[in-house]
């Protein structure tokens, strides 16, 4: 099929689900023709005081960094490496059970000891699957399972036995969908968990216990015990009442059939680094919320620019990095102040993921693209917060994460 025919394909799949997707700024994605905007002074801008206070940095990799990004619209799966002699796409898998079919990959995960990757695709017949290969050769270990509908972001245990994956419910009805616990080592669901409409990101919680994940349609952050497999607690991110759910209230008079307009539109849930803060992205307000593990309250709010869609922290604490979807750009915030740092363009349009290298010295990042042009792998220096290298990939790349990294 050809790349046109894919992007044409992609279009009618999600036409159904054009409110969500203006949201999430995916009808961009099948748009023709539309070059990527020049950065306005205000997006290439940073603070006087952010810029002086930066070390000094070599501006040459000095190790060797992979990352795995999965291509939503082209089904395929690439290995990225960057380091002193630039990026390249080192390795690419082609996905999918069916030849005529674009299952879509959507989320990925690198187990905690590297040697296998999960993915999920969002599409098929009837609906997607999960994945696992073995790293190297990237090979599957086993028959992907079907999942619920349109199983999208994932997250594993740190032990690396359970993976929690989000059935957005793309193409279905405004009703609860549900989170899926699967078992990796046998790749055997064992469990599906009621969580809300349209949940979307998933992110375990440093001590293993909790899982986080978001409620798109619902304007809630919801956590689940990774023991009991049950929903522990909730949160309205409906920024005109934010505040904790009691459980038994939510579940006994929230109406999923009569939405509300959200104010917040949540599309990430992401534990800092100690695990005492959650951060959600408020997609829709362009917005980020910080809200404390303990006292579940609302702590701090941070304004972002547009459409914050994807999260990520530097392992020290220092950096909360936001890909703007709807704004064409990555922002860096400081967060022990909340001051933005920069706001820098991406080489293309679309923003989806990003992941950070364990020497938190780069950021990559996945950018889906436009119409039938390839998608991209930009990659950021964490102390200038420049765009230092760009790979091409399959179109709509979508879920990206670390592999590993070696120094020169």
């Amino acid at each position: 099929m050809s790349t046109t025919g894919l992007s044409i394909r992609r279009c009618a799949l999600i036409s159904r689900a054009a409110m969500v997707l203006l949201l999430l700024g995916g009808l961009g994605a099948c748009a023709g023709g539309q070059q990527h905007a020049e950065a306005s002074g205000a997006q290439g801008a940073t603070s006087g005081n952010a810029t002086d206070a930066r070390p000094a940095t070599n501006p040459e990799p000095e190790a060797d960094y992979w990352v795995y990004v999965g291509a939503e619209s082209a089904d395929k799966l690439h290995r990225v490496r960057f380091g002193p002699d630039g990026i390249e796409v080192e390795r690419t898998t082609n996905i999918g059970r069916l030849p005529t079919e674009v299952e879509g990959p959507h989320g990925l995960v690198v187990s905690p000891d590297r040697r296998y990757l999960y993915m999920t695709t969002g599409h098929g017949v009837p609906d997607g699957h999960f994945w696992k290969f073995e790293i190297g050769p990237d090979s599957l270990v086993a028959e992907p399972i079907l999942l619920d509908r349109f199983p999208a972001t994932l997250d594993v245990t740190p032990d690396g036995l359970y993976a929690f994956v989000v059935n957005f419910n793309l193409h279905g009805a405004m009703v609860p969908s549900t989170m899926s616990v699967v078992y990796t080592p046998d790749v055997v669901e064992v469990d599906q968990i009621e969580l809300c409409t349209m949940p979307h990101g998933v992110r375990t919680h440093r001590s293993g216990s909790f899982v986080y994940s978001v409620c798109m349609m619902d304007d809630q952050l919801v956590e689940v015990d990774t023991r009991s497999f049950q929903v522990s607690r909730r949160f309205s991110v409906d920024l005109e009442g934010p505040g904790a759910i009691a459980e038994p209230v939510a579940m006994a008079e929230h109406d999923h059939g009569a939405h509300h307009d959200t104010t917040c539109s949540p599309t990430w849930a992401l534990p800092s680094p100690d695990g005492s803060e959650i951060f959600v992205a408020c997609n829709a307000a362009d917005e980020i919320l910080q809200i404390d593990h303990e006292s579940w309250e609302l702590a701090r709010r941070f304004e972002t620019g547009r459409g914050p869609y994807n999260l990520e922290i530097t392992s020290d604490g220092r950096l909360l990095i936001a890909t703007l979807k709807q704004g064409d750009a990555v922002e860096f915030f400081d967060l022990a102040t909340g001051e933005s740092l920069a706001r820098t363009p991406t080489s293309t349009r679309v923003v989806h993921g990003v992941t950070v290298s364990p020497d938190d010295r780069f950021a990559f990042v996945s950018v889906e693209g436009i119409g039938a042009e390839p998608g991209k792998v930009d990659v950021f220096d964490l102390t200038t917060f420049e765009l230092v290298a760009s790979a091409e990939v399959g179109q709509q790349a979508a879920g990206i994460d670390f592999y590993r990294m070696q120094a020169r």
